[in-house]
């Protein structure tokens, strides 16, 4: 028996488990020196008032009072019109890879995909800015006189004299979101065991049978994660959402009204700062990692009493 070779063995096996172990550690501790020294840079702004910082929607930096809740309601809504728009696309383009396209054409359409992907942001924001917004606004005045009659919808999607709002903002974040979810979800559906496609068709499935019994089923949590990855990328999305969102101050239940989101306005205040206007900047990016930790956390509650609900279902 080599001895020596055994025990070198195990010494490399050490080295790899420490190695391993510190790379993982070492995101936790950046994060959490993110989160740290954030902190005490905003903690002079935030210490005014607390309750104030987070529930106040009035934003005066000349007065001293700073108040993120309107912030906070654009980048919620913003952020979930992006998510209601790319999701549903997301996951139909990647089926449509992974299912229906013809193998010579597939690399084709995951080049374009990943392409997409490389855009920066500040050109969708440019293009929604010079294309976009011109086009749409008569869409939104004509939307708008059609639901005018109906008292839910004619709250939600009343008048508008101008393209840069919510909606506008909500559709830029969902191209952006596109090649990210598409990506992953792709990637996720390739992982379905053949065996089980084959099995549904042995039974008698159609094809929209076995994606909704087999792929989907056995794909949630990957698309959960999907969908929390593109909902971090909406929700931290600075420049192309400045540029189409009006730029306002306030909170509005019509998503044809401007508003504002807490990424875009540290980007268009962070220049002009001054000492305490800057910290309360540098507060609600302090507040947005928290909002964004906590939503990953939601999701993989999620993700986990789903898994579970799977697994009693087939036990």
């Amino acid at each position: 028996m080599d001895l020596g070779g055994e025990a070198r063995s195990r010494r490399t096996d050490k080295g790899f488990t420490g190695l391993v172990t510190f790379a993982g550690l070492t995101v936790l501790i950046v994060l959490g020196l993110i989160l740290a020294t954030t902190s005490v840079q905003a903690w002079p702004a935030i210490a005014q008032d607390p309750v104030q910082f987070v529930t106040g929607s009035r934003w005066s930096p000349s007065d001293e009072v700073f108040g993120t809740l309107s912030f906070l309601y654009g980048t919620l809504v913003t952020s979930v019109i992006g998510m209601i728009i790319a999701v549903p696309v997301s996951i139909g383009i990647a089926l449509f890879i992974t299912e229906v396209a013809h193998r010579r054409s597939r690399k084709y359409i995951v080049t374009v995909i990943d392409l997409l992907a490389t855009v920066p942001s500040v050109v969708f924001g440019l293009v929604g800015s010079l294309v976009v917004v011109p086009w749409i606004t008569p869409a939104y005045q004509w939307f708008a006189d059609l639901v005018e009659p109906i008292p839910g919808l004619s709250t939600v999607f009343d008048q508008t004299n101008t393209g840069r709002n919510y909606f506008t903002a909500g559709l830029i974040l969902a191209v952006m979101c596109i090649p990210i979810i598409t990506s992953i979800s792709r990637e996720v559906f390739a992982t379905v065991p053949e065996i089980d496609k084959q099995g549904a068709y042995a039974l008698g499935a159609t094809r929209w049978e076995m994606i909704k019994g087999a792929i989907l089923p056995h794909s949630f949590g990957g698309l959960v994660g999907a969908s929390m990855l593109g909902l971090g990328r909406a929700m931290g999305e600075t420049i192309a959402v400045s540029l189409v969102i009006g730029g306002a101050v306030g909170m509005s239940a019509n998503v044809f009204a401007p508003g504002n989101t807490m990424a875009a306005v540290i980007a268009q205040q962070w220049g002009e700062a001054g000492d305490l206007h800057r910290d309360a900047l540098i507060g609600i990016g302090v507040l947005l990692f928290a909002i964004t930790v906590l939503i990953n956390f939601l999701a993989r509650v999620v993700v986990r009493r789903a898994e579970i609900q799977m697994k009693g279902a087939h036990s």
